[in-house]
């Protein structure tokens, strides 16, 4: 019973974490250490080898997912501003020259 209502807020915590601060890294993170709590729980519950291999798949699963969530996403890195040949403003820089208005 214990173990199912950790689970559960566990669950809830992590939802709401996500919705409170908008980062779902964050809720992602606090989701896993409730869930290895639940586990180690378990573990103290029923000590053999089932319990074991429970706890052990929950810390490798949140081991694994927290090396996955600490490594920025590629979809953050800004290209490089493009400035060669087809940068028109280029030549006027290098000269110093502001260029013909209006035209």
């Amino acid at each position: 019973m214990l173990i199912t209502a950790v689970t559960a807020l566990a669950l809830v915590a992590g939802v709401l974490t996500t919705l409170s601060t908008g980062a779902l890294r964050s809720g992602v993170r606090v989701l896993l250490d409730l869930l290895t709590a639940a586990g180690l729980l378990r573990l103290a519950g029923d000590p053999g080898w089932k319990g074991l291999a429970g706890a052990v798949a929950i810390i490798a699963l949140r081991q694994l997912l927290g090396a996955a969530l600490s490594t920025p996403p590629p979809w953050s890195r800004q290209s490089p501003a493009p400035c060669a040949e087809d940068d028109h403003h280029l030549p006027l820089a290098v000269r110093g020259d502001t260029g013909k208005a209006g035209g």
